[in-house]
Formats: structure tokens, C-alpha cells, sequence
């Protein structure tokens, strides 16, 4: 499973994250649930919206700011945070990622909020692989 680190000495007023995973899918779920954390307590949400969603871009790195942008464009239009998600990305010429979604309404009497997640910014973003999988940093404006 792949995990996560907020960097503090990053981004002053936004929040970065260093993210890595055993492979793509790997890599994409653990972003998710990191902007989720960046967003909520995820503890705090239940789990009763379910939801799939598909996406392409012409590569990769494009393929992860969009699906973060995604999320974050849910969250603002429909008030919904999903914390688990599984994620299958497949790269090619376009780059797809299919998924599915669970997570459920920011009720703001029993979700604990956290920061505002605005945007994905491409400051310092970078997607590459490793020697044992993929490692991302990404930029949130918050």
C-alpha cells in the first residue's frame, strides 16, 4: 500500500505531499486519500455515496493533476469527500484511469474539516518512477 507525507518546508500557505506507491494504481489511490485527509478528518465521513468515474489526458503527470482536480471540483460543487477510492491507471496515448469512489456529503455537524483544498498547483509537481514503484509531489493550494 502506498503512503504519504505531508511536507511542511514546502509551501508556506499551501500544503505539499509526497506521495509514493508500489505501482500507478497504487500511486493515484494514495493521492486521493491524502487530499481527502488534506480536506477532512476522513474518520468523520461515512462511507454512503458510492460513484465511478472515468478520465484521460495525454500523459501521466496531467492524468494525476486532473484526477486530484476531480476530486476537488466534487467537493466544492456537490459537497462530497471520497476517502477510499480504488484507481486503475493505464498509460498509453491518452493516459485513462478508471475508479471507484466511497465516501459521502461534508456535513458540517459531524465532519471535522481541515483545510480547504482550492486547487492542485504545478509548483514543484513531479510524477516519476522509482526503482520500486512511482513517487509524486504535488502542491495544494489551500
Amino acid at each position: 500500500m502506498g503512503r504519504h507525507e505531508f511536507l511542511e518546508s514546502v509551501a508556506v500557505a499551501d500544503c505539499a505531499v509526497e506521495i509514493e506507491g508500489d505501482d500507478l494504481d497504487d500511486l493515484f489511490a494514495t493521492a486521493a486519500r491524502a487530499l481527502a485527509e488534506v480536506m477532512v478528518d476522513p474518520a468523520t465521513v461515512p462511507a454512503t455515496v458510492e460513484r465511478s468515474l472515468e478520465l484521460t489526458a495525454p500523459s501521466l503527470d496531467l492524468l494525476l493533476y486532473d484526477w486530484l482536480s476531480e476530486l476537488i471540483y466534487v467537493k466544492d460543487s456537490e459537497q462530497l469527500v471520497f476517502p477510499v477510492v480504488e484507481v486503475h491507471v493505464t498509460g498509453g496515448s491518452p493516459c485513462r484511469l478508471t475508479a471507484r469512489l466511497a465516501g459521502g456529503p461534508i456535513d458540517r455537524t459531524t465532519t471535522a474539516l481541515r483545510a480547504d483544498a482550492k486547487a492542485v498547483t504545478f509548483h514543484q509537481f513531479v510524477l516519476e518512477p522509482r526503482e520500486r514503484g512511482w513517487r509524486a509531489r504535488v502542491v495544494i493550494d489551500i
